[in-house]
């Protein structure tokens, strides 16, 4: 067989067959008169096709004859379709179906991506299946749990549900489908794509595949780049060494040498500190040594390199003879220098495999870890303590999550820039921060990617333990490259990784702030217990945005406010409260209402989580009031003081309610940027929670914690 051959529509619905795909009754003749014959026994109206052992896709050339309706048409389109075979089509036959049709039409098969191998699809299928790329992928094999994570990740919910009359999608047989598909996948690594377009929707919800094509390949061969994750003994080596060398020391302060010695003494380390300087010069109180082997042994864990590339090798020999376990390398100058940057790189990751020593880097920026008080880094910021640990292939998107960890005051566990990555990745750390009491949650970004079901593998297996957010830059290499309208056309590298990630059980943000909030939320609030949202607003408008936005989530419910609940608000409300969800107060609040009716919702036990705005209002006003000139007189310093008093209460009373529930109570005000010194935020970063800045983004943290709720518990014996 040629390196790559798409199998005839017999052969291809064959195999389909014999992994579940339901298939249109049909016969294979060799005549006109038995395509009559056949036509009769079927029923009007029927289909004709021309198929060959060399023949894939018919309707470009006119081989499909539609909506036959008596014996005539079916001899004619018959004679017709036998006539123009040509010689290389191989031995052909006429197959004559059912005609059948609906309303909903689906596509589903199988694209061997690249990166992350066999994946299998689903989407809306027909003429417009390119056009809507409704899709989503999951990698081969799957369970029924990843089926059905599948089918519920399609946007256009409306056409599985009842429809113009026709019975709802039947879901078991679509998840015996895709399981099916990915068991072939699975079960054949000569199979490099399957096809099955339309697969069309009866009005009874059964499917039946009317088309269907295999294209066979070379077997694929599974190796993997990855290599074994560093110990952790050389973990703690990198983030709680009990001495750390910064090599190249430098008096001039704008050299890394200088500046890296400076963050790690100005944040607090109290372990021991070295450094290296050709002139032995003192930097900052450190009475630096021309030589490693003047430095004493067994009191260093840690190396700082700051020095050139090409006295890198000899630097390594020397201070692991003095008991070093871990190397961070600033140094450039390697795999993205080309060639012999390349083998430099190379031969250093072998010197530091035979030496025993963790090699972070190199054209890395540094690490962080707030447990050692440690910085040792090239850039800012230090962050405040906390329990996200985060790593990059970008060392600016470090800064980017500390910033944002000193700007909400969500603080921050380790934190590493992998730089070229080219010992330690970043699944690497995601891994050993999964098994780290200092973290809570990993969140990392990634940029490219070389092993993609690889590190997927390693990732899943982490994330089983604890939450990993990632955000992504970039596209991968990956992407069958196919005709208009079938499988591999629709495989998007994007919409790829993303099917890897949820297969993973990974959280996937969309953009650097989304993937902090995302972190941010799984380290400081607990996670729901199921998708009912509540939403208690002071205004109405930020009420209806919020809804929306829940509205809009997959899985998140606004839910229906109970009886019960509505009966207790009614009595701490004027009449004029929305009655609904959200819980709209209408400006009735009097100095206990906000943390009385929070607390009504809370400890209901349909609730699951709330989304509180509003907070910071008087806060506002008092602001305003201070920086008047009327300010103190009239009564305004205690008026001042009583509307910002009350919205500290609110923030307390949401994170008080929470751990008394085990709820989440995510609070939202623009003011966190805004004005991030109003006295409502200020008091929610006081509990160590994030003020989200809008109830949309507050919603889009929340579902993030519900799809990993649903990923752990269908996975849950």
């Amino acid at each position: 067989m040629p390196a790559s051959s798409t199998l005839s529509e017999r052969a291809s619905k064959a195999l389909l067959a014999e992994y579940g795909v339901p298939i249109a009754p049909e016969r294979f003749v060799a005549s006109a008169v038995a395509a009559g014959d056949a036509a009769d026994e079927m029923g009007y109206p029927v289909v004709a096709k021309l198929n060959g052992d060399a023949i894939a896709h018919k309707t470009e050339r006119g081989l499909v004859k539609l909506r036959l309706g008596d014996r005539a048409a079916v001899e004619a389109a018959a004679s017709s379709l036998l006539e123009a075979a040509r010689p290389d089509d191989g031995d052909v036959d006429v197959l004559v179906a059912p005609m059948v049709s609906g309303n909903r039409e689906l596509i589903a098969g199988v694209v061997r991506d690249e990166q992350f191998g066999a994946m299998v699809m689903l989407g809306v299928g027909g003429i417009l299946a390119e056009a809507v790329a409704d899709v989503v992928f999951r990698p081969a094999p799957l369970d029924e749990a990843t089926a059905v994570d599948m089918i519920d990740g399609l946007a256009t919910q409306k056409l599985l549900g009842e429809f113009r009359g026709e019975s709802a999608v039947d879901r078991g047989q679509l998840i015996e489908l895709l399981v099916g598909l990915g068991k072939l996948a699975g079960d054949r690594d000569d199979v490099a794509s399957i096809d099955i377009n339309p697969l069309i929707v009866e009005p009874s919800g059964r499917l039946v595949a009317v088309d269907g094509l295999v294209e066979i390949g070379e077997p694929s061969v599974r190796t993997t780049t990855l290599r074994p994750r560093p110990t952790d003994e050389q973990f703690r080596a990198l983030f709680e060494p009990r001495g750390v060398l910064v090599t190249g020391a430098s008096t001039h302060p704008g050299k890394f040498g200088f500046v890296s010695l400076h963050n790690l003494l100005a944040n607090g380390y109290t372990g021991k500190v070295f450094g290296t300087n050709l002139k032995g010069e003192n930097v900052l109180g450190i009475d630096t040594v021309a030589d490693i082997e003047s430095l004493p042994a067994g009191e260093i864990d840690l190396v700082f390199v700051c020095t050139p590339a090409a006295a890198n090798p000899d630097m390594l020999r020397a201070c692991a003879a003095k008991g070093v376990k871990a190397a961070f390398l600033t140094s450039a100058g390697y795999g993205e220098a080309g060639e012999a940057g390349i083998a430099a790189q190379r031969d250093l990751v072998a010197l530091a495999d035979e030496l025993g020593m963790l090699l972070a880097g190199p054209n890395g920026q540094g690490v962080v870890s707030t447990p050692a008080d440690m910085c040792v880094q090239i850039v800012a910021p230090y962050p405040p303590a906390g329990s996200i640990g985060v790593a990059s292939q970008s060392g600016n998107f470090v800064s980017s999550f500390l910033n944002h960890s000193r700007a909400t005051g969500v603080g921050i566990s380790r934190a590493v820039s992998a730089g070229n990555a080219a010992a330690v990745g970043v699944a690497d750390y995601l891994d050993f921060y999964a098994d780290d009491d200092a973290t809570t949650v990993g969140l990392a970004y990634l940029e490219g990617i070389t092993d993609g079901r690889g590190l997927m593998d390693r990732l899943a297996v982490a994330a089983q333990r604890k939450p990993l957010v990632i955000v992504k830059g970039g596209a991968t290499e990956g992407g069958a490259a196919a005709a208009a309208s079938h499988t591999g056309a629709l495989a998007a590298d994007d919409k790829v990784f993303d099917g890897a990630c949820r297969a993973a059980g990974l959280t996937r943000a969309d953009s650097i702030e989304s993937a902090f909030e995302a972190a941010a939320t799984f380290a400081t609030q607990p996670l729901p217990a199921g998708p009912n949202v509540a939403v208690l607003t002071t205004v109405g408008g930020w009420g209806v945005v919020t809804a929306d936005a829940i509205t809009r989530d997959p899985d998140l419910v606004l839910m229906e406010l109970p009886e019960d609940l509505m009966a207790a608000i009614d009595a701490k409300l004027p009449a004029r409260w929305s009655r609904n969800n959200p819980i709209d107060c209408a400006g009735g609040e009097t100095r206990d209402t906000i943390p009385e009716i929070m607390e009504l919702v809370a400890t209901h036990p349909d609730v699951h989580s709330i989304i509180y705005l509003g907070l910071g209002i008087q806060s506002n006003q008092a602001q305003m009031m201070r920086q008047g000139r009327f300010y103190p007189d009239h009564g305004l310093e205690r008026i001042v003081e009583y509307h910002e008093r009350q919205d500290t209460r609110f923030a307390e009373a949401a994170h008080e309610l929470s751990v008394q529930t085990g709820k989440p109570i995510l609070t939202s005000t623009e003011l966190a940027v805004a004005d991030p010194s109003n006295a409502g935020p200020t008091a929610v970063r006081a509990t160590g929670r994030l003020c989200y800045p809008s109830g949309e983004r507050a919603v889009t943290a929340l579902g993030h914690m519900l799809r990993r709720v649903e990923h752990q518990r269908a996975r849950t014996p």
